[in-house]
């Protein structure tokens, strides 16, 4: 039997490795997929997003998404 199970994603305050665990990418490609839209993201306050730019990042690159194998 197959169950669907859903995670919530919230907009807060996100370190850089969180970020990254949230795709499921390591730090050095996030920082790559980011780079077209730093002007946009803003600069970070030490290794953390403020809940604005995690919005602005989820606007670009999308929700992370999560799969769920029985």
């Amino acid at each position: 039997m197959k169950q669907d199970t859903a995670r919530k994603i919230h907009v807060k305050t996100y370190s850089v490795n969180e970020m990254a665990g949230l795709y499921e990418i390591s730090k050095k490609t996030l920082n790559k997929w980011l780079r077209p839209f730093e002007k946009e993201i803003g600069e970070r306050m030490g290794h953390f997003y403020n809940p604005k730019q995690v919005g602005i990042i989820f606007e670009k690159l999308g929700l992370p998404e999560v799969i769920y194998l029985n």
